[in-house]
């Protein structure tokens, strides 16, 4: 059960590989932006001449900020169409369009739900937000993981399943998309009453925060974090942030509510000797984490890689720690071991509320625009001055933190053997998902087995008759037609092709078309599949019996049919001399057509392949 469960863990953390990999470059355009953007970091440092609202400097970081911000604020669609890339054996492009399907309806019967019952107003205050347009409940990524991951399962089950004839159309890979949004629509209702409860345990959470002193700071910091997977983070502190939840104090004459806001009227007040750490223990605590912590653990899970993963993981470890110091972005750290090793996460939770409570025990006292990396740390702790900030005392705090990080996280790693990056191993998925292995050792034992068999076969007989594996360069399919490029077009067999029940075959220059009918896409799936394990080419000794089996059955078919055939025109001739011997009329049939045209032989049709029937 164990092994089980760190087997499917391990496959969800390399779904998020995906997504992940483009956080770092949008962190840095995000955090660096933003940064030098603030109007009250730009005045305070009298850049306003130089990098202010109207200069070229401002107009390039404004457009690194929107470019950085868009990723970050679509993250649950980019969670969800990238998890279902990830989880998807098979046809992973109709898995990411399934996704995104699912994602805008959920959201659409959340927001549709929140509308006829009493809409926003009837919500607490930041429950909602604009998900692509769409007004639905804050739910961050986990939204997104909420979908890619069922995507995952129901495409997973359905990409190949046979509906009847009068359906087959929608059979295949074109059911997944429609089976995804049927489901999505009962799942947004479902999260509509679900996910409200756990929003309102977020707020109690930061009521009892404020009340607690310095236990409190650590709950702070260790609530904060646990909610990043969730995407709930958000709506934690904001409050504190942004409203008298953070704090009230009056700064030169003013009333000023909420840590942030306290901070920077502190900032622009000349007469500001300290900042006041009631404010700033809600941020200084993750310039010790965000830029020594993190890429401590960083390092480690490098050390604990597998030698010959290094190379591979190190560039993504590395990106990942240099965004976490430089912009405070540590998603793309955290992601990275947060599903395969949770444990870790939970550890790297608790250290981080212990810097919060650090921090603020010791008097530092360093604010902050977005995270806390190099950046703010640079802007209002450096430049603020020693006697302000205490910024000196991060340095110690931080080495001692990116020891504890790095010893801790490399003990539970080798200790539980856990499958952070660089640890996976490479044959596991291939040794799960061989069907050809699998038809070796299993053919002829099931039913499912002996149906295995069968596509196999037909795949087999298809791949001979377009050249072999090596002569194909390209597979598609329309509504009723196989598409295939192949490099050599002398190298198809129109023959074999058609003794695999295909109705005609197109040949079209290098561009080959096997006409099957609605059912083409199931071929089609299969065909991909077989390819993937299927012999370079194929020798006269393992020339398989199923040719001959399908072909004898064409041919049966084909038997039939003209024994049905000769037997009507035999019936036609017998008519026929009736008719002329007796001359008499035996019957008269009208024949009606709802469209007006010229009845034609077959053979003179434009289209090839049913001109040559």
């Amino acid at each position: 059960m164990k092994e089980k469960i760190f087997s499917v863990l391990q496959r969800v953390g390399r779904a998020f590989m995906l997504p992940i990999a483009i956080l770092p470059v949008a962190g840095l355009l995000l955090g660096i932006g933003s940064s030098f953007t603030n109007t009250t970091t730009l005045e305070t440092y009298h850049l306003m001449g130089i990098m202010g609202p109207g200069t070229f400097m401002y107009n390039i970081l404004t457009v690194m900020n929107k470019c950085g911000s868009i990723i970050f604020d679509n993250l649950p669609i980019i969670f969800a169409i990238g998890v279902a890339i990830g989880m998807a054996k098979k046809e992973k492009e109709v898995a990411a369009l399934a996704a995104a399907i699912a994602f805008l309806v959920m959201h659409s019967a959340i927001g549709a739900m929140i509308d006829v019952n009493g809409g926003v107003e009837s919500l607490m205050d930041g429950a909602t937000t604009s998900v692509l347009g769409i007004t639905s409940l804050q739910m961050g990524a986990f939204g997104g993981i909420i979908v890619g991951l069922g995507v995952a399962a129901l495409h997973n089950k359905f990409y190949n399943i046979q509906l009847p004839s009068a359906l087959s159309f929608f059979g295949g890979t074109r059911f997944v998309p429609i089976i995804s949004s049927l489901v999505y629509v009962v799942v947004g209702i479902l999260m509509f009453y679900v996910w409200q409860p756990i929003q309102s345990g977020i707020y109690a959470l930061g009521n009892l925060v404020m009340t607690s002193g310095y236990v409190g700071t650590f709950a702070y910091g260790l609530i904060k974090r646990l909610l990043i997977p969730f995407g709930l983070h958000h709506v934690f502190y904001l409050p504190f942030w942004q409203t008298a939840v953070g704090g009230t104090m009056t700064v030169a004459g003013q009333v000023v509510d909420g840590a942030q806001n306290i901070f920077f009227a502190q900032l622009a007040d000349p007469s500001t000797t300290h900042f006041a750490s009631s404010a700033t223990r809600f941020f200084t605590g993750e310039f010790i984490v965000m830029i020594f912590g993190l890429p401590g653990a960083a390092f480690a899970m490098y050390k604990a890689a597998r030698p010959e993963k290094k190379k591979e993981v190190g560039g993504l470890l590395l990106s990942s720690a240099l965004t976490s110091m430089f912009t405070g972005i540590t998603e793309p750290l955290e992601f990275s071991f947060l599903f395969v090793a949770p444990v870790l996460f939970g550890v790297h939770a608790v250290l981080t509320g212990l810097a919060y409570m650090i921090a603020h025990i010791l008097n530092i006292t360093v604010g902050l625009t977005f995270s806390g990396g190099f950046i703010d740390l640079f802007l209002f702790g450096i430049l603020q001055g020693n006697s302000k900030t205490g910024w000196l005392m991060i340095i110690p705090v931080g080495l001692v933190y990116a020891v504890v990080y790095y010893l801790v996280f490399t003990f539970l790693i080798r200790k539980f053997n856990l499958k952070t990056p660089g640890r996976e191993a490479d044959n596991e998925e291939t040794k799960l998902y061989t069907r050809a292995d699998y038809n070796k050792k299993k053919a002829g034992e099931t039913k499912a087995a002996g149906k295995e068999s069968t596509d196999d076969e037909l795949s087999e007989m298809i791949t001979r008759g377009l050249g072999g594996k090596k002569n194909i360069s390209d597979v598609d399919c329309c509504a009723t037609r196989l598409r295939v490029t192949v490099n050599n077009a002398d190298s198809v067999n129109k023959d074999l092709l058609k003794a695999t029940g295909a109705a005609g075959v197109v040949v079209k220059g290098k561009g080959i078309q096997v006409i099957y009918g609605p059912k083409v896409n199931i071929i089609k799936s299969n065909l991909e599949e077989y390819l993937v394990n299927a012999p370079e080419e194929f020798t006269d000794s393992n020339i398989s019996d199923a040719v001959d089996t399908k072909s004898d059955d064409v041919s049966e078919k084909s038997n039939t049919a003209a024994e049905t055939i000769s037997e009507d025109e035999k019936s036609d001739a017998v008519s026929e001399n009736v008719t002329e011997n007796d001359g008499k009329v035996i019957d008269t049939k009208i024949i009606c057509s709802p469209i007006s045209g010229t009845a034609a032989p077959i053979e003179t049709a434009p289209d090839e392949a049913f001109a040559g029937k």
